[in-house]
């Protein structure tokens, strides 16, 4: 299995989805279980607590801040933490944190449903949907 880089569409898709075998259900499923292994930076766990808990979304997945705060401690349980430097430019300046962190693991693949990002992967580096990502799970 490969070092992973979760991208935070990829978790919020997971907790908005109602099918427990949707790929990015699954792939949150699996993040909390620690069955694969991936990069969490302070970052990218502070965006997936404020993509969370903004109204629009936690109105769909009905968890109160307290429940989002279990999920995110439990992701952060299981992950490889790296706080790397900000040089990367990714095609979209709000993900330079994902090119960050790809820069930082040359064995990591991004998994993320942004198709900017899954059009424009930097040289050397993989970036997967999350349908193609748990075909290797």
């Amino acid at each position: 299995m490969r070092l992973a880089i979760v991208d935070t569409n990829v978790v919020v898709a997971g907790l908005l989805s109602q099918e427990k075998s949707s790929p990015t259900a699954r792939i949150l499923h699996e993040m909390m279980c620690g069955a694969f292994l991936y990069l969490l930076s302070p970052k990218l766990l502070g965006e997936y607590r404020s993509v969370c808990l903004r109204p629009k979304i936690s109105d769909r997945h009905g968890l109160s801040e307290e429940e989002v705060d279990v999920v995110l401690a439990e992701i952060t349980v299981n992950a490889l933490w790296r706080d790397p430097v900000n040089q990367s430019m990714a095609p979209d300046p709000g993900d330079n944190h994902l090119w960050n962190l790809l820069e930082a693991e040359s064995a990591a693949i991004l998994i993320t449903g942004d198709t900017l990002l899954l059009n424009n992967a930097p040289p050397d580096r993989t970036v997967l949907p999350p349908r193609e990502f748990v075909t290797d799970l």
